[in-house]
């Protein structure tokens, strides 16, 4: 059994760290307030910029534009893997991982190559790692996400899909639900899907178009997508301060768990060294 020393030592190393597991569950709950403010903030823009493609997109049927045309054969694939900077939140990054793992394999598997573009240092690291064509990435984004660092990897493969190179793009990233879920969620950014061309409204506006319909439209849709990596970002942001604040908190209660069971430990083996002594004192009394 280990002495009275050596538990108090680990007792003392418990206990500060859980200070720093209760400061980083703190902060991590300020920051989450902030990123689901952010979050729902960017929802009315991209929503909006949505309708308004999707009624262009309907007046304008001679005019075919390549993000809206599904591509008769899929070679090659495009995926934006949305992740993490720094670790400590749970499970989040594991399970987009996983996620975006599975997809790669069942593509590969019916002869589909795949390019990544990694958002976010702990999916740079993952796709590197396991051999993937990386072809754009950015890391180091803060806690506020900024659009003129995001249209970077975004533009590299919008290029790609419209010189023909990629016939689809996929974005994986992490839902947020609530603070105490958030699920992995892959969706199809190009082609845009046909349900999310669909107007809220059934009554066509009338537009004035400057300078012509299909610039206009054109413009719209690299918006549009760049809206929806943002909003991916967004929602990743806030889920991985989420996680944070939950594993933290869990930590710090696991931490409470072993102070008291190593608390009970040290006063058995000090209870049981007053008793040792107290043995050997009456035992040489009695021998005098």
């Amino acid at each position: 059994m280990a002495g009275g020393k050596e538990i108090r030592n680990k007792i003392k190393s418990v206990q500060n760290t859980r200070k720093i597991t209760r400061a980083m569950e703190m902060v991590a709950a300020s920051k989450m307030r902030k990123a689901q403010t952010r979050m729902k903030a960017a929802r009315p823009y991209g929503e909006k910029i949505r309708n308004v493609t999707a009624h262009l997109a309907q007046a304008l049927l001679d005019y075919a534009h390549p993000f809206l045309t599904k591509r008769s054969q899929v070679k090659r694939v495009g995926l934006i893997v949305v992740t993490t900077d720094k670790g400590l939140c749970g499970g989040l990054n594991t399970n987009v991982l996983r996620t975006s793992l599975n997809q790669m394999k069942a593509w590969q598997q019916a002869g589909v190559e795949v390019d990544v573009s990694a958002i976010g240092n702990k999916g740079l690291g993952f796709m590197q790692r396991m051999g993937a064509r990386v072809v754009s990435h950015v890391v180091q984004l803060g806690d506020t996400p900024h659009l003129n660092r995001l249209i970077g990897p975004v533009k590299v493969m919008l290029d790609a899909y419209t010189a023909g190179q990629i016939d689809e793009l996929h974005i994986v990233y992490t839902r947020f639900i609530n603070t105490m879920k958030q699920e992995p969620t892959m969706e199809q950014l190009l082609p845009v899907p046909a349900d999310r061309m669909k107007p809220v409204s059934q009554h066509p506006f009338e537009y004035i178009y400057e300078p012509a319909p299909e610039v206009v439209i054109d413009d719209l849709l690299i918006r549009y997508i760049e809206a929806l990596v943002y909003q991916s970002v967004a929602e990743n942001i806030a889920s991985e301060q989420s996680a944070r604040m939950v594993a933290m908190k869990a930590a710090s209660d696991n931490a409470g768990t072993v102070i008291d069971e190593l608390k009970l430990v040290y006063n058995k083996t000090r209870q049981a060294a007053i008793t040792k002594e107290l043995s050997e004192i009456v035992a040489g009394a009695a021998a005098v």
